[in-house]
């Protein structure tokens, strides 16, 4: 990019951050003034319920970015409307003569971006977007044949032998802030007015903004030496709970990434490959926009599934009678927020135990997920579907009993969700209805009044998806 802009508009969409920011530092570097702009889309607010989780982190993200930059002299302008009117209507009033922003891989915002572009050129406006929430995009990592991967492992392999320091190079946008353009701060829209109301984020440990982020990073990176053995344990602080900060990019994917390739240990690189698996289901769904809607594999995507609306309801509410998975669903609901591991566990009881189409399951955590991403919730449930991009075959299902006994062996986690069982000792209470009656009545259990009988039983259930799917 050579030539050299009088005004340039920022279009900040999932990537709430000052720091090492593709898009920010093009703008900055190639005009003489630059104005940063975040749109609050009706196109999908107008969706959500009004106690929405993730307006609000993004709301108080927005307004921390904004006091940032308006301690630096420049203001960020905050709207609520429709980007595709109001980013081309903005240019024009401000005599912007470009727009930067980073690129986004979903079908919707794809046809967003695209719209944007056309009238931005109608009226003589260019637009530049770049890579910024992925190392790898697109067609950047292909197999030997050209074609976009199928299957994660070789793709990990591949991303490993492209990846050089130049794709973990921050962005020096500080650098460059000279050509922040001068404004006195204009208020922004309370989440009151976008039609929302406040949400209680301390039931997550998550705080809102690049400075949540940091904090949580700075915590991490003093425990990721034990990242790969305390992952899989959702009662114990294992994991990173970075997540949502990725999804809105108030933290650099480049600056983790970078972090844990120089760090080089066993838990560093066990986390490398989880971020590796971001770019993976980002590429996949690029080059297969399909598989918003459909089966990666198309084999499976008409499956008779019963589709049981009362086992749906039972296990959206956390009331199956099998306490792990009873547990990870009401963590989800309490709070936004379920652990890896119990993701997987969840997906598969939904799939394979209770005979439900993958994606109802989908539709439930995308409206509940506080770091919801179209990419990877759908990567994620196909894989525990057997649906999508994998290797391994569908009679890949998860026992609900072994997995709680392996990964949450003292009821740790268990015991914080599903408090009726607390009292159970720790053999029983992964598999209540195996108690005797005297070992129930001393824990004040009562199954089908405290705590309901399992709806179903996972032998029978296991071999109906079996057949379900061999057919």
């Amino acid at each position: 990019m050579s030539k050299r802009y009088r005004t340039a508009l920022l279009w900040l969409r999932r990537d709430l951050r000052l720091d090492d920011h593709a898009a920010f530092y093009h703008a900055l570097k190639h005009s003489q003034a630059v104005l940063p702009v975040f749109v609050f889309d009706r196109s999908i607010l107008d969706g959500l319920p009004r106690d929405d989780r993730r307006v609000d982190f993004i709301w108080r993200s927005v307004a921390a970015l904004k006091a940032e930059l308006n301690a630096l002299g420049g203001d960020l302008l905050v709207r609520h409307g429709v980007p595709q009117d109001d980013i081309p209507k903005l240019a024009a009033e401000l005599g912007a003569d470009a727009v930067f922003c980073n690129r986004d891989y979903e079908p919707t915002a794809r046809a967003r971006d695209a719209e944007v572009e056309k009238r931005l050129a109608e009226q003589g406006i260019a637009f530049h977007h770049s890579k910024d929430q992925v190392i790898f995009e697109t067609d950047e990592v292909l197999t030997g044949a050209g074609k976009p991967f199928g299957v994660f492992t070789p793709y990990k392999n591949a991303w490993l032998k492209a990846l050089t320091p130049f794709h973990l190079q921050a962005y020096p946008v500080r650098r460059y802030l000279d050509a922040l353009m001068p404004r006195q701060p204009e208020a922004m829209p309370s989440l009151e007015s976008l039609g929302f109301q406040p949400s209680d984020l301390s039931s997550l440990p998550v705080k809102a903004g690049a400075e949540g982020a940091e904090a949580l990073f700075a915590d991490f990176a003093r425990r990721i030496a034990h990242y790969k053995t305390a992952r899989d344990f959702p009662g114990i602080k294992g994991v990173s709970y970075l997540s949502v900060h990725l999804r809105f990019g108030t933290i650099s994917i480049r600056r983790l990434a970078a972090f844990a390739w120089h760090d080089g240990g066993e838990g560093a690189m066990a986390w490398l490959g989880e971020l590796i698996w971001r770019d993976f289901y980002q590429q996949v769904l690029w080059h297969r926009p399909d598989v918003a809607q459909h089966a990666f594999k198309p084999e499976y995507d008409a499956l008779p599934f019963p589709n049981n609306p009362q086992w749906f309801d039972a296990w959206c509410q956390g009331r199956t009678g099998y306490p792990l998975v009873d547990a990870a669903m009401r963590q989800l609901n309490h709070s936004g927020y379920m652990h890896n591991r119990l993701r997987m566990v969840a997906a598969s009881f939904l799939v394979k135990d209770l005979l439900i189409d993958w994606r109802w399951g989908e539709r439930y955590f995308a409206e509940k997920l506080l770091d919801f991403d179209l990419a990877a919730n759908n990567g994620g449930w196909q894989w525990a579907a057997s649906t999508g991009c994998d290797a391994q075959p569908y009679f890949r299902i998860f026992n609900p009993v072994s997995q709680s006994e392996k990964f949450d062996a003292d009821g740790r986690f268990i015991r914080r969700y599903v408090p009726e069982l607390a009292r159970l000792p720790d053999k029983l209470i992964h598999a209540p209805w195996l108690a005797k009656p005297e070992q129930l009545m001393d824990a004040g259990v009562r199954l089908g009044r405290d705590y309901p009988h399992p709806i179903v039983d996972h032998a029978v259930q296991r071999e109906q998806a079996l057949a379900l799917f061999k057919r």
